[in-house]
């Protein structure tokens, strides 16, 4: 379902949300619940200031009752990660996050986190999706998705450059045709953007990347599984060198 908000932007959320939000187990409909929303805001896959979908539709979509809903959206509201407005244009809303409170919240995130261990994963998710999307084939509606999701990076201001470019391997995740790598990946790089917003965004990086992103295309449109195997894990070793220098 996609609307739009009082500025006339539309927002296809279906889409975007996708890889992340999925029925809950029974049991821990709350707990699971508040991961995936969590994920939702903390990839930008809803960007600060824009409105999170409907509470029916989140409440559908997650498999939970409304009641349920609100206790999760109330948890991240008392973060600071979100605020209900009232009215016509009303709902709940992705705040912007702010510097200081940022600075302390990213280290206690990043604190106990293993990078060598989600580096890893990452890349053994990442290759296996560039190596999957290749050797299936991506045609028609598919194939447009991921060239539009690369368009997008290329055009990406600075400071929208990192949420665009999740949404650009999320994008090529979810084209791989498997759900559980699709949310095994969100999950991971809910933690590697943790990371990378903890260093500093370096524009002749940022050149790199978008040039491994175009050959990584190139090769799985062209059904090259090996390059765009060796694609991918180029692209994987320049980020993790990356977070490596600042970080360990």
């Amino acid at each position: 379902m996609s609307h739009s908000d009082p500025h006339g932007r539309s927002h296809g959320h279906d889409d975007r949300l996708a890889p992340v939000l999925r029925p809950v187990r029974a049991g821990n409909g709350f707990e699971e619940a508040l991961e995936q929303i969590l994920q939702v805001v903390r990839l930008g896959l809803v960007p600060a200031g824009e409105r999170l979908p409907a509470e029916r539709e989140l409440a559908q979509r997650l498999g939970i009752s409304r009641v349920t809903l609100r206790e999760v959206l109330k948890v991240l509201q008392d973060q600071g990660l979100v605020e209900s407005r009232r009215g016509r244009y009303g709902g709940t809303f992705v705040r912007a996050r702010s510097g200081a409170t940022d600075g302390a919240e990213l280290r206690r995130r990043v604190e106990g986190v293993d990078i060598e261990d989600v580096l890893r994963f990452r890349e053994v998710l990442e290759v296996g999706a560039a190596e999957l999307c290749a050797a299936h084939g991506l045609s028609g509606a598919r194939a447009r998705s991921l060239r539009e999701a690369l368009a997008r990076t290329q055009d990406a201001p600075l400071a929208e450059y990192r949420r665009l470019d999740t949404l650009f391997h999320l994008t090529l995740a979810e084209l791989c045709g498997s759900p559980t790598l699709t949310a095994q990946y969100a999950a991971v790089r809910s933690t590697v953007n943790d990371l990378l917003d903890c260093i500093p965004l370096l524009v002749r990086n940022l050149d790199h990347s978008q040039r491994q992103h175009a050959a990584l295309v190139e090769a799985v449109l062209a059904g090259d599984a090996e390059g765009a195997r060796g694609a991918m894990r180029e692209h994987c070793a320049g980020t993790a060198a990356l977070l490596r220098g600042f970080l360990t």
